[in-house]
């Protein structure tokens, strides 16, 4: 049987967001309260699973293996404080590269949803940027931006019509505020 899942982007949901991209692990500095999040969400039974654009990979700036370090450190120190990542699907591509993985397109949900037996209009998608909320909204996916990382000025862009969202969305301060709201919904 197939089972919801949350679907999160990393930078500016997870950790800061950097002009210049994560390039090492000393550059990756978990956001307020995400550990505790994730603390949170690893109490409901469905996959956390991160969804994240790393274009700084094709763009020359770091390597597959740096990215996916990353991602060892990132899932140890989660699990070390209580929480827990499933797993982490990433795209390499730069924007040009027009590549069906490339948030706003689908192609992680959907190979998550395949993986993992994931049912995605029964899952979350949570980002700081209107292509997050398109990739999941192309899916089915409920949608919810933060306001971390870029989630207040791609809402502005996105109230000024500058982005076109086509579904509704939900807007929550950070990760903690997403993961009380799912948690709380999970018991009632």
């Amino acid at each position: 049987m197939k089972k919801p899942a949350i679907f999160l982007d990393r930078d500016g949901v997870i950790c800061k967001n950097r002009i210049d991209h994560v390039k090492s692990w000393s550059e990756f500095q978990f956001l307020p309260e995400a550990k505790e999040s994730l603390k949170i969400l690893a109490q409901l039974d469905c996959p956390i699973v991160v969804i994240t654009n790393q274009a700084a990979i094709n763009r020359g700036m770091i390597t597959t293996d740096i990215v996916e370090d990353i991602h060892r450190r990132m899932i140890t120190e989660v699990e070390t404080y209580g929480g827990r990542i499933d797993k982490v699907y990433y795209c390499p591509y730069r924007p040009d590269e027009l590549n069906d993985c490339r948030k706003p397109k689908s192609g992680m949900l959907i190979q998550a949803a395949q993986e993992m037996n994931i049912d995605l209009t029964q899952s979350y998608m949570v980002g700081d940027a209107a292509t997050d909320l398109m990739a999941g909204e192309a899916v089915g996916c409920k949608t919810f931006l933060v306001l971390t990382g870029r989630g207040k000025e791609q809402l502005a862009m996105i109230n000024n019509k500058d982005i076109t969202v086509s579904k509704p969305f939900t807007i929550v301060t950070d990760l903690y505020e997403f993961a009380m709201k799912v948690y709380r919904k999970s018991i009632t």
